[in-house]
């Protein structure tokens, strides 16, 4: 039976609730019918409401939890994407590199640069150059992915800011410069060190397109931050966000420099030294007849000179390009220097426990000097007194003796 509240008092009403209490009684002669009795509730099981879908309040929440967890595993596989393009991106800068490295010294002296030897050379530095530059690209997108994630934007071009193009810009153009396949020359004109002669030699133009190639060299930076434990690890980042520091290069290499700075030196002045060394070689072959500077060992020991300041003036470049270099060397190697003394300076320091056993071995034997110093003082004392009252004639020098040795004590 329905409920009193859903009933109304119109005809339809009635008329429903009609069969529910009383069958219907058939027209025809006889006793009249008694009036229809309205049933308002009937003992029994009450009719319950039907429940709800167990899904219908707990889908948004349901739907939400599930967005979450895919926009955080969406995000791992982003980093880790990011991680192996930026290993790609080095193993090709570095491949471009050293095939420049090789291509540059057999074109010098075995063949020339109209060989196929050296086209298959160069064809094979424009294709990892066109590869760097793809996973450039690549690994770009992975960041404006990842800043969509982490910010919940809606449109990627929100994360495209102006620093951020220029950035990429950059990094396009700096990635791009490389040897072009074929055959090129220009005039280069110097002015020689000691005689101040001008010197004139054609040279290739892949002197200035290679030499660049070297600034490549800033992907080991990145790979070494995206493979950082610091940067990788979750309760270390969420502890840096807390005390807001930034998880960048800098981070990493200031990290670095604090767990092992004489490693870091080391590296850093050993690839400086080899590097600006074959780079003043490239310069200075194309003027120097005397095949000073432009070998290889004499680079070495130009470089090595004037990265340690000394410049004893026994070699000296004659092209801008070499004088450049050194220029660069001499400011690394100031730097340098002063990191080295102040890395030895940080290791001749006592350590914290180390401070601690000193100043408590200077508080010991500070102890011990005023204890004998009051001792002395006391026993002084004693024999002043008893040459001068205890004892019937009185020695003055062993008075005045006594008295010495009691301001001595005093003022120990």
């Amino acid at each position: 039976m329905k409920p009193l509240s859903r009933l109304s008092a119109s005809r339809r009403n009635l008329l429903e609730a009609e069969p529910e209490g009383q069958p219907l009684q058939p027209f025809g002669p006889g006793p009249p019918a008694p009036p229809p009795e309205i049933v308002v509730s009937r003992e029994g099981p009450a009719r319950r409401p039907a429940p709800a879908a167990p899904g219908a309040f707990a889908r948004a929440p349901k739907r939400k939890h599930q967005n979450i967890g895919y926009r955080l595993g969406h995000r791992r596989a982003l980093f880790e994407k990011r991680k192996r393009l930026s290993d790609y991106a080095l193993i090709f800068g570095m491949f471009g590199i050293v095939v420049m490295v090789i291509e540059t010294e057999l074109s010098w002296g075995l063949y020339s640069k109209e060989s196929m030897f050296s086209l298959a050379l160069k064809c094979l530095i424009s294709l990892s150059t066109v590869i760097l530059l793809g996973l450039i690209i690549a690994y770009h997108t992975r960041e404006v992915q990842l800043f969509v994630i982490d910010n919940g934007a809606d449109d990627w071009r929100i994360a495209m800011t102006y620093e951020r193009i220029l950035y990429i810009s950059l990094e396009m153009l700096v990635c791009a410069i490389h040897p072009i396949p074929g055959e090129y020359k220009f005039f280069w004109t110097a002015r020689l060190a000691f005689s101040y002669t001008p010197s004139r030699a054609e040279a290739d133009v892949d002197i200035i397109l290679s030499i660049p190639m070297f600034l490549r060299l800033y992907l080991i930076a990145r790979v070494m931050l995206l493979h950082s434990k610091l940067f990788t690890d979750a309760s270390s980042r969420s502890i840096g966000a807390l005390n807001k520091i930034n998880f960048n290069t800098r981070f990493v290499m200031k990290t670095l420099m604090t767990i092992c700075p004489g490693t870091v030196l080391l590296v850093f002045s050993i690839s400086l030294w080899i590097i600006a060394a074959w780079t003043v070689r490239v310069c200075e072959r194309y003027h120097d007849q005397q095949d000073v500077t432009s070998n290889f060992l004499g680079a070495m020991w130009l470089i090595s000179i004037t990265f340690l300041s000394i410049g004893y003036g026994d070699m000296v470049p004659h092209t801008y390009c070499g004088k450049g270099v050194c220029l660069l060397t001499g400011i690394m190697g100031a730097g340098c220097t002063a990191l080295v003394v102040a890395v030895v300076a940080r290791k001749l320091e006592l350590t914290k426990a180390e401070k601690h056993v000193h100043n408590f071995m200077m508080d010991t034997q500070l102890t011990k000097r005023i204890k004998n110093a009051a001792a002395n003082v006391l026993r002084e004392t004693w024999f002043i007194y008893k040459h001068t009252k205890l004892l019937k004639k009185i020695d003055h020098a062993k008075v005045r003796k006594h008295q010495r040795k009691f301001l001595q004590a005093i003022h120990q």
